[in-house]
């Protein structure tokens, strides 16, 4: 699907104030995750593997699908047009 750059930029305009950052800060994140991998990602992907086992808390956290949304419930309650995962 080809969208008008003109279309972007209407969208953003009718934004509140508040949410144009969100908006902003967002397709920073599109252009930096298209074109390479963050600033500091180099030095996490050299890091040695962390071995600490999870604590209880993180493992109930973990094993819990509360406040889990899979990405069709998204898709369907916000209207979007992508897959998601």
């Amino acid at each position: 699907m080809v969208v008008k750059k003109e279309d972007i930029h209407h969208l953003v305009d009718r934004l509140p104030e508040f949410d144009q950052k969100t908006a902003f800060d967002f397709l920073q994140y599109l252009i930096d995750r298209s074109g390479h991998k963050p600033n500091g990602w180099a030095e996490i992907d050299n890091r040695e593997p962390d071995d600490e086992p999870l604590s209880e808390k993180e493992l109930r956290q973990l094993n819990t699908n509360s406040g889990y949304v899979t990405g069709e419930d998204a898709k369907r309650e916000f209207g979007l047009q992508v897959d998601l995962p």
